[in-house]
């Protein structure tokens, strides 16, 4: 077997950011991206200068064109000379001209244990105008990923009535799909066709990979009973919003990752095709962050936002290094990852018959007795290897003598995956693997039927004070158990990315966090690989990542438009965000890895709710002016905003003073402001829609600062009289002192039934 990398996009190679997106314009020959901003306004036709281009550029090379967009917006991919790139950057109508980037994939009981930790309790005749049921949610969620195994019994459409008339899409055929592996749940199904230039090519919206359908049974999966993985986590696997219905957009193949040419297409389609919200876990490496007209994911994302569609996207997996979030736009709901409350326990028991708990996916047939000698890896390196390499058991650092028939105990010091050291005491002999690694706790990989687990430095150095107690030390590892109410939970998981957002700046990214660790969902029927030893394949696999959060936010995304679907995409987010839960099970604050507080730089708002955004009493509605002057803020001028918005209003113009720390008015659900000076202080505006249906009712203010930051608002209290009533607030930051490092609280407005929470995050840092 091969063992289950838990991040999803360890799974495979293939996945990486390449250098091809940090290149300019001016460096290399090859596939780039023709910005060219708002599509026209008569559907699925060309705008002029578009199709000049496009004329011009095919008289020369026929071959040369890749993708054309024109449903939410204008522009192409096309194989050009750097030089041809360059000069077609300088021509009118062009926003941006840029290399076809490679994007990486961000990789039951989440739903039942997000249920319970809400206290939400939902009116049974809420103020909506949908008459939707939860067997038909009316809502459709496409998806940009993988693909989709359609014969997963996730996918089935049991009680599901026809096909919304609204949905433009299509099932596409393929030699390995049909039009009738669609059907009421799965209703769109599209491939984008690897560059001609690839070695191997793949045309098929069916999933060779696991994580799209792994996603998509997230998202908005049908209730299945009696699932598990080989008998573990077992219960009742259901998706976000069980009613909707599905469309897969196939962006990233198996050889070729997930190509920022056909990302753009698969926005371009999924406007046409009429989708409600869109789910993306998948994004660009944190160590590069490409401008706003520079991200395919970005700009594809503005133009949805601008058509209505909710846009969802993962935080990315490079944390918990500060300021590693990616898809920051604010139009973008941007999803963390956190843990839930079901262990996967795999506990360590010595020769005193100490039990040591461990975390880890075995299926291991060896003595539950403690009768198998371990051995420290610093102690069985090889005689020339170094004391480091060998503590992590890395490779050629071991002594294959005195490894082989004993369990190892290995260091992760280098921060590598845990299966990596497995296989190195593997091949040498070595009947099993402890190995201390305090960072991955809460995610729990899998081992196959190899002896192995992980346990924190606490632990570590009992086993290690153990094996050097004693002359012949023994010890066992215990297959799996996969035990619930596991506290504290949810813990934001170490890999999930964190804010402060560099791009843009001064929006607080994350805005949510959701589960995303050792989530049970649909695989791919047909993977071997994956499969312990003597086992069939896994119909329902147990991965990680900000790739299985987001879906979790997507699915309550979809199911808050049934309800309500007349709300904007910034009133889904709003909702979403204003009744996120800041507390673990253990009715304290919720932690990270660490179990230091987290932060809004940790998990934005908080953990979401399932219920509370269907009535969240007020919304922040973003609007259109909204990101009209984001643009502004963020530097570009009134000609370009004007190519990439489709609609301006007559008259507007970048305001005269525009600069980046005004991006922190933009009506958004978070505060956050940068560059902030004690002395002058900073003065921020917010407005609040009544969404709670009509008659008289009044908010008080609730403040909650840390002690070295003063925060007013005026006024402390808002009257709302009837539906879809605003009303506007001031909040004043100040501070006697500089501040020595970021600071963070909230402002929430309760009117004694609904509570409505802002989180603020304040920082002096200055702007390189």
């Amino acid at each position: 077997m091969k063992p289950l990398v838990t991040f999803i996009f360890g799974l495979t190679s293939f996945f990486i950011f390449v250098s091809l997106f940090t290149e300019t314009v001016a460096e290399k020959d090859g596939v780039y991206i023709v910005y060219m901003g708002a599509a026209p306004k008569t559907k699925g036709s060309l705008r002029h200068d578009h199709a000049q281009l496009l004329s011009s550029l095919l008289k020369r090379n026929k071959n040369a064109l890749v993708r054309s967009y024109k449903n939410g917006f204008s522009g192409f991919a096309a194989r050009l000379s750097a030089e041809e790139a360059h000069s077609i950057a300088q021509r009118a109508g062009v926003v941006s001209v840029f290399p076809d980037p490679v994007l990486e994939l961000h990789t039951t009981r989440s739903w039942d244990f997000l249920n319970y930790q809400t206290s939400v309790v939902v009116d049974s005749n809420p103020n909506s105008n949908s008459n939707s049921t939860s067997n038909d949610s009316g809502a459709i969620i496409g998806i940009l990923d993988t693909g989709i195994w359609p014969e997963s019994e996730s996918f089935n459409d049991k009680a599901m009535g026809p096909i919304p008339s609204r949905w433009n899409g299509t099932c596409a055929k393929a030699q390995d799909f049909n039009t009738s592996n669609c059907n009421k749940k799965i209703i769109g199904a599209r491939s984008y066709e690897d560059d001609e230039t690839s070695v191997i090519k793949y045309q098929s919206p069916r999933d060779m990979v696991g994580h799209g359908t792994h996603v998509a049974s997230t998202a908005a999966g049908s209730e299945v009973q009696g699932v598990s993985y080989y008998g573990l986590a077992e219960g009742t696997a259901k998706g976000g919003s069980p009613g909707s219905r599905i469309a897969m957009y196939r962006v990233c193949s198996p050889n070729n990752g997930c190509r920022g040419s056909s990302i753009l297409a698969a926005f371009d389609d999924a406007i046409a095709d009429g989708v409600d919200v869109l789910s993306l876990s998948l994004g660009a490496a944190s160590f590069f962050k490409p401008e706003i007209t520079d991200d395919p994911i970005a700009l594809g994302a503005f133009h949805a936002v601008q058509h209505g569609i909710t846009v969802v996207c993962s935080a990315g997996n490079d944390g918990p290094d500060p300021g590693t979030v990616v898809n920051a736009a604010p139009w973008i709901v941007t999803v963390a990852a956190s843990t839930i409350d079901r262990a996967f326990e795999s506990d360590v028991v010595l020769g005193d018959h100490t039990v040591i708990k461990g975390e880890g996916i075995n299926f291991a047939n060896i003595q539950k007795s403690p009768v198998y000698p371990i051995v420290y890896g610093k102690s069985a390196k090889k005689k020339d290897a170094d004391v480091n390499d060998s503590r992590n058991c890395n490779t050629n650092s071991l002594d294959e003598e005195l490894v082989k028939g004993k369990i190892v105990v290995c260091e992760n010091l280098d921060k590598t995956y845990a299966n990596e050291h497995m296989d190195e005491v593997k091949q040498l002999g070595g009947i099993g693997v402890v190995l201390i690694d305090y960072d991955s706790k809460g995610m729990a990989s899998s081992f196959g039927t190899f002896p192995m687990t992980v346990i924190s430095s606490e632990d570590g150095t009992k086993v290690l004070s153990y094996i050097n107690s004693t002359k012949n030390p023994v010890a066992t590892i215990l297959p799996t158990t996969s035990p619930t109410k596991y506290t504290p939970a949810p813990i934001i998981a170490y890999f999930s990315s964190r804010g402060p957002s560099t791009i843009p700046k001064n929006i607080l990214k994350p805005d949510i966090a959701a589960p995303g660790v050792n989530i049970l969902a649909a695989w791919m029927g047909n993977d071997t690989a994956e499969a312990p030893e003597g086992k069939d394949p896994p119909l329902y696999n147990l991965i990680s990542g900000t790739s299985m959060a987001c879906p979790h936010v997507s699915g309550i995304a979809a199911t808050v438009k049934s309800k309500n679907p007349t709300w904007s995409p910034s009133a889904i987010r709003s909702a979403i965000m204003t009744t996120a839960n800041q507390i673990n099970n253990l009715k304290a604050p919720i932690t990270t890895e660490k179990g230091v507080a987290a932060t809004p730089y940790d998990f934005g708002a908080g953990e979401v709710s399932p219920t509370g955004p269907l009535q969240p009493g007020l919304v922040y509605e973003t609007t259109a002016i909204d990101y009209l002057n984001f643009l502004c803020y963020h530097g570009y001028n009134i000609t370009t905003i004007k190519t990439i918005a489709n609609t301006i209003p007559d008259g507007f113009t970048c305001p005269k003073e525009s600069s980046i720390d005004l991006i922190s008015n933009i009506n958004y659900p978070s505060i956050a402001i940068t560059n902030f000076n004690e002395k002058a202080g900073r003065k921020v505006n917010r407005t609040l829609t009544n969404v709670a249906g009509d008659g008289n009712s009044v908010y008080a203010v609730t403040i909650d600062s840390p002690a070295n930051l003063d925060v007013k608002v005026v006024p402390n209290k808002l009257q709302f009289t009837k539906n879809g009533d605003k009303s506007s607030y001031e909040v004043s930051f100040s501070a006697v002192n500089p501040l020595k490092e970021d600071v963070f609280g909230s402002i929430a407005w309760s009117n004694g039934k609904y509570k409505v929470r802002s989180p603020f995050a304040v920082s002096s840092k200055r702007d390189n």
